[in-house]
């Protein structure tokens, strides 16, 4: 039974706010039930795989209940938050102003109230007793007792041929009583719709399996146990020694740790074995003497057109793969599987990898192609600054072209970097260190780093590639190319 204040309450549910993404982890609530919410009013903190959202609510009310707690990763288009949107003011409305109960109905052959087991699921309390047919001259719990007492007088049984003097009360009971039938509860196996869905892919009905969830709940385990074939009967032609069974597996938890992949690691792993299986990855290596970049950098420090801006050696690494892209435009390209096509972008989407405390993600300065120097400092110094602070959005991570990635920060001197996908290439940036170097007919000490630039050969050749880290390297060793190749 619904009543007026149920009729109020709004179902706020986990919205898709990553383009096609099936989940969420819920990190932090920002409000607990009883507190009152405006519409637009920031609710909780969930991490998707791509990045941590802010989810907003669009209501104005009270909230009523959180239906699951912090750390549980819930499906999209679950419902995660409940809101009275009259303000509670409707709660005091009685049950018996809406449906009175029949004076004639026992106080204990009431419908129960749905137990909650599932979000959007329930199973109804069982009752052994039924509602009166219309127009019966007795009680069904009386026709029913009527024939258990003719039962145990005869013996425990009861005539069923129409000779005996039971035949009209069998068939009083036949009317009063037909065969029940299974309830909708019971016909309905508990499962959360993902799982439904993986049922009905596979075939597998879910009536037939069993499950092991909390609250007789199907998991997806379950399901593909359903469909897994059993293992044949090995025959045996000759005597064999009896098999030892593997010792179990124990994980010492003093010793060891396990760590969940969910979120932005677990899609980080996924895209990178992808990537890797899918495009065939070629890279290229160039060391560089950069002395008078380092020097540039420090010029434009104290520049006052930069000042408050960001400026370090990457500022200049960024500009000078900018320019060779310039040079070399068929590099920027995308692979088209569908269509089996290469399609050339006119932009440039630069990514610029960034370790985070959730896992590596690869937000992109857009149109970077267009920006000034000032411009791109900025850009860098704002996306550094949101992806290290956690709130890097989804959009930001999607539609790179060419990325960038600096292992030097970590002291490593060079990596064969992992495209991201749907990307032509990577350049990494090794550490940049004193060295002895050839300069002027002369052994000096110099400042050295090592290029790394990994292509889609689909996309780019050898000869492409080469062109472009070769590009790179030159500005970085003569910066003044960057004005005069621009």
């Amino acid at each position: 039974m619904t009543t007026m204040t149920d009729a109020s309450v709004r179902e706020f549910k986990m919205p898709d706010v990553g383009e096609g993404l099936t989940e969420a982890e819920i990190l932090k609530w920002y409000v607990q039930p009883g507190d009152t919410v405006t519409d637009g009013q920031v609710v909780c903190e969930v991490e998707t795989a791509k990045a941590a959202v802010e989810l907003p609510i669009p209501y104005d009310g009270v909230v009523r209940s959180l239906h699951f707690p912090e750390g549980t990763t819930v499906d999209v288009g679950t419902s995660i938050i409940a809101v009275d949107v009259t303000g509670g003011a409707g709660g005091a409305a009685p049950a018996e102003a809406e449906a009175p109960v029949p004076a004639e109905v026992p106080e204990e052959a009431k419908p129960q109230a749905r137990q909650p087991v599932l979000v959007g699921y329930g199973v109804a309390v069982s009752s052994t007793k039924r509602r009166p047919r219309k127009g019966a001259e007795v009680p069904a719990q009386e026709v029913a007792a009527a024939v258990q007492h003719e039962l145990n007088g005869h013996g425990g049984r009861a005539e069923t041929n129409g000779h005996g003097g039971n035949g009209a009360l069998t068939g009083l009971a036949d009317q009063a009583s037909p065969s029940p039938s299974p309830s909708p509860a019971a016909a309905r196996p508990l499962a959360k719709p993902p799982v439904r869905k993986l049922a009905k892919d596979l075939g597998v009905d879910l009536t037939t399996v069993i499950p092991s969830g909390p609250d007789g709940v199907i998991t997806r385990e379950d399901v593909h146990a359903a469909v897994a074939p059993a293992a044949p009967e090995p025959v045996r032609t000759t005597p064999v020694a009896p098999v030892v069974p593997a010792p179990v597996t124990t994980h010492d938890g003093t010793r060891e740790t396990r760590v969940p992949v969910r979120g932005v690691r677990k899609a980080t792993a996924t895209a990178m074995v992808g990537s890797a299986f899918t495009a065939p990855h070629v890279t290229e290596f160039v060391t560089v003497d950069v002395t008078r970049t380092l020097k540039l950098v420090e010029e434009l420090k104290r520049d006052k057109t930069m000042e408050g801006l960001r400026v370090n050696p990457l500022l200049l690494i960024a500009r000078a793969l900018l320019v060779a892209i310039r040079r070399h435009p068929d590099v920027n390209a995308s692979w088209d599987e569908a269509n089996q096509e290469i399609v050339l972008k006119h932009y440039v989407n630069l990514g610029i990898a960034a370790a985070t405390p959730r896992g590596l993600i690869v937000p992109n300065i857009k149109d970077a192609h267009e920006k000034t120097l000032p411009q791109l400092a900025a850009a860098l110094g704002e996306l550094v600054s949101t992806a290290r602070d956690g709130r890097t959005s989804p959009a930001a991570m999607q539609g790179g072209t060419v990325t960038i990635t600096n292992v030097g920060v970590f002291g490593v001197d060079t990596g064969t970097p992992i495209l991201p996908p749907g990307e032509s290439a990577i350049l990494a940036i090794g550490s940049i260190r004193l060295q002895p170097w050839v300069h002027k007919g002369k052994v000096k000490p110099r400042q050295v780093t090592t290029l790394a630039l990994s292509f889609d050969h689909r996309l780019v050749d050898g000869e492409l590639g080469s062109k472009v880290l070769a590009d790179v390297a030159a500005i970085l060793e003569q910066p003044k190319r960057l004005i005069t190749w621009a």
